[in-house]
């Protein structure tokens, strides 16, 4: 991709740095495996490489300003992504797609136009008017580099450069055992935020409502791969009560028998050792992270557990006071999660740990308008189109979440039986 000379006003910037982020995460993909699909439910890896660079020029272009033609057919091509509901998985060959030199060259120029009308922008005031504009291209763009992660994260660990290997960090042991839970008292959560105050968000984040919650207990950590593991030993994999008909229709079908990511392996001659699958790595099961599961998934446990899933507005009330910024996990500080109890400074005002980063955290909420929706008018779609009844609001963030999409009003949502989110959860009582 094309080199950016500076300086440039921060939004720009921002813009650049984003795309930094993308285009090494497309680098660790040894290149004859760009074709690959590593989920089902997903385009192959190719279609983000232009996805990426066409989103940016079409939401531009005619305006912030107008761009030359370039290929009508490829911006349509990469102009959006997929998000089946229970099957209709894409059957698609890689000769369906471009060649990757097509594609490079389709998102060099993409991005060269791009650059030329930003920089043509001398006028910071003019800037600053098209600054929501900006702030969809970076964000849409920083989530795309945790969305790729979770598809990276699936793709053989021979088809990918390792050179950035971690090292498994195990913590402090004060979150080992049953979770401590911590006691919320009655009173009100505000979600969303008012329209009017010049700040930036997603459509879905618009029209602050406020919720008066009872008094309830939610688990100070999220729950750990111990705490989950010991679930599935007492059969709840095998135990169609702890699961809703579609949830266990579902599991059934697909042979699903334990997190995405976990695999057996035998050691001393018994088939008894669980591991992970890092990023870049197979480790012995690190007991103290997150458990990264599929709200359906989280939902089992919870009932096993005799527990809930909290609503949005509880986890939002547990996490008052908590901050957004310094000590945690996120901002792509690393590839994968640290121990639930690594980062005792994020702690909210009621001393509920570890709510902004290291995971997203599943809710029971199912993903809706707040009462002053309106639909961006330049990407209709992008909140409305999953307004369905089948994808719920997921809070907080992951060691990939950017830290501009750790403020409280931010929304994230999913199908309930996608697996390779990085989102774990913690349960509530009351």
């Amino acid at each position: 991709m094309n080199r950016d000379p500076g300086p440039h006003h921060p939004l720009v910037q921002r813009l650049i740095d984003a795309r930094h982020v993308t285009d090494a995460l497309f680098s660790i993909v040894k290149p004859e495996f760009l074709y690959e699909r590593p989920i089902r439910e997903r385009h192959r890896i190719v279609f983000y490489i232009g996805h990426l660079e066409a989103f940016d020029r079409n939401l531009f272009d005619r305006r912030l300003f107008d761009l030359p033609a370039l290929d009508p057919q490829l911006d349509q091509l990469f102009a959006f992504g997929i998000d089946p509901v229970d099957g209709g998985f894409p059957t698609d060959q890689p000769g369906d797609w471009p060649s990757l030199n097509t594609v490079h060259q389709y998102g060099s120029q993409a991005r060269g136009q791009i650059d030329r009308a930003l920089g043509a922008l001398t006028d910071s005031a003019r800037v600053e008017a098209s600054a929501q504009l900006l702030n969809v291209a970076i964000e849409h763009r920083l989530m795309h580099a945790e969305t790729l992660a979770y598809m990276l994260h699936q793709l053989p660990l021979e088809q990918k450069v390792t050179h950035l290997r971690e090292a498994v960090v195990t913590g402090s042991g004060r979150a080992n055992g049953v979770p401590s839970m911590v006691s919320v008292p009655a009173g009100s959560a505000v979600l969303g935020m008012p329209r009017e105050g010049g700040r930036f968000g997603w459509d879905n984040e618009f029209g602050e409502l406020r919720v008066d919650v009872p008094a309830f207990a939610i688990d100070r950590y999220m729950v750990t791969n111990g705490a989950f593991r010991e679930f599935m030993e007492a059969g709840g994999y095998r135990e169609p009560k702890w699961w809703t008909q579609k949830d266990w229709a579902w599991k059934e079908a697909e042979n699903i028998e334990h997190p995405a990511c976990w695999s057996r392996r035998t050691a001393s001659g018994e088939n008894n050792q669980w591991t992970l699958r890092t990023m870049f790595d197979e480790v012995p099961l690190p007991l103290d992270w997150p458990a990264y599961v599929s709200h359906a998934e989280a939902s089992s446990y919870a009932r096993w557990a005799g527990k809930a899933l909290p609503t949005e507005a509880q986890w939002q009330r547990a996490s008052q006071g908590a901050p957004h910024a310094g000590s945690g996990n996120f901002d792509f500080r690393s590839w994968d999660p640290r121990p639930v109890d690594a980062y005792p400074e994020n702690v909210s005002a009621l001393g509920v740990e570890g709510q902004f980063g290291n995971g997203w955290e599943w809710t029971s909420t199912l993903f809706d308008a707040l009462p002053d929706f309106e639909a961006f008018p330049f990407y209709l779609g992008y909140s409305a189109n999953f307004f369905d009844g089948q994808h719920y609001v997921i809070k907080g963030g992951s060691a990939r979440t950017a830290q501009c999409m750790l403020r409280p009003t931010f929304r994230n949502w999913f199908q309930p039986r996608y697996q390779y989110v990085y989102a774990g959860f913690r349960c509530v009582t009351g």
